[in-house]
């Protein structure tokens, strides 16, 4: 009995080390984003700036994009790498409607800081980079990279 017990204790802490080994990322307000809930979709990471007059342009078409298709995940990194109450408020301010992650989201997928602003990433459902994109992207330039609108083909 002893041992089944340390055996129990064992193997219950093993389960929550790996549970907890899990990237997630906090978004500007205050939400999880797991690395588990991106599997298997689309990511489109967008670095922007309140600065970067074509990121201003640009963001409406990635909100609108965020509701496109529940297989589409974007999120948004600010260059400047404000944090907290800071980005929460920019945020707002420019109307953001998806995640606004930290540059640590970036360096956890092996993305560059872009030298161009706005400049989107495309990774794919396998977590892979899939594309690059530097300057403004529309909604449909953008869903056109991903097949079947969002769904990719087998």
């Amino acid at each position: 009995m002893k041992h089944q017990i340390k055996a129990w204790v064992i193997l219950t802490s093993l389960l929550a080390l790996v549970a907890c080994t899990q990237p997630q990322w906090i978004d500007h307000r205050g939400a999880s984003v797991r690395a588990a809930d991106l599997e298997g979709r689309w990511v489109v990471v967008n670095y922007w700036a309140e600065w970067c007059a074509p990121c201003r342009e640009e963001l409406p078409e990635l909100n609108s994009l965020s509701r496109a298709s529940d297989q589409v995940v974007v999120l948004g990194i600010h260059f400047d790498a404000y944090q907290g109450e800071e980005l929460r408020a920019l945020s707002e301010e420019m109307d953001i409607g998806f995640s606004v992650v930290g540059h640590d989201f970036a360096e956890a997928y092996g993305l560059a800081l872009p030298q161009v602003l706005p400049t989107t990433y495309v990774i794919n459902p396998q977590g892979t980079l899939s594309h690059t994109l530097q300057g403004p992207q529309t909604e449909q330039e953008l869903m056109a990279l991903l097949p079947t609108g969002g769904v990719e083909n087998d």
